[in-house]
């Protein structure tokens, strides 16, 4: 399988990203700059963290006119995984790949921290790897990560199961039902604030992040009936 990691001015996780996917997970990954007008050959496409044209404006809103962005849309229309994570996150959100938008963290502070979160659905590309309810160990680091929808939204989002992640115990953001990340109605795009590919690994403090990635694998070497 092979992954785009796209790259922002500003981005400062790919790194990271990469190395989840090359070294960990063990798979294909490419760094592909904001103005690429292609993403033909990848299978799944991640946007990474960090502060992508400087928050100028908003988080991620610049990031979303990037000319990789068409691109990133069709993937995702055409059913690839999506990923964003933290500034990734953000950017699906200004994108409008996701429904919901963020604020900036009740306590007006920079959060960089381990967290506890729960698997609220684990019936999903992106967490088959993990059970129910699952307790894990992730690491958040952002200033804006509070998540917001309308009521109405909200209840969508309950009701197909679309709240993947919750933050277990403390809420670090007062993100709304303390909701840590969501996907996509059609289920193959996924934001999320805390950060798996800082968790791949035990000498990273924790390998929690890392069945997260072996979920997108699984799932698409069964939907390619490729053999592990």
């Amino acid at each position: 399988m092979k992954f785009a990691v796209i790259v922002f001015p500003g981005s400062n996780c790919d790194v990271d990203m990469y190395h989840a996917i090359k070294d960990e997970l063990k798979e294909e990954a490419e760094y592909v700059w904001h103005d690429s007008e292609s993403l033909e050959g990848f299978d799944g496409i991640l946007l990474p963290g960090g502060f992508s044209f400087g928050d100028y404006l908003r988080t991620g809103s610049i990031a979303r006119f990037s000319p990789v962005m068409k691109e990133v849309e069709k993937a995702a229309k055409a059913g690839k995984p999506v990923f964003g994570v933290c500034n990734g996150f953000q950017v699906l959100l200004e994108a409008g790949l996701l429904p919901g938008a963020m604020h900036r963290n009740e306590s007006l502070k920079f959060i960089c921290k381990n967290v506890s979160l729960k698997v609220e659905n684990n019936e999903t590309m992106f967490t088959s790897a993990y059970d129910k309810n699952e307790i894990i160990s992730i690491p958040v680091a952002h200033g804006e990560g509070n998540y917001y929808c309308d009521e109405e939204t909200l209840a969508r989002l309950e009701e197909n199961g679309q709240i993947v992640f919750t933050y277990h115990g403390e809420n670090p953001n007062g993100s709304v039902k303390d909701i840590a990340g969501i996907m996509n109605e059609k289920g193959n795009v996924l934001g999320m604030m805390p950060h798996p590919e800082r968790a791949v690994d035990p000498l990273l403090g924790g390998a929690d992040g890392l069945k997260l990635f072996k979920s997108i694998l699984k799932q698409w070497r069964e939907s390619h009936a490729v053999k592990a």
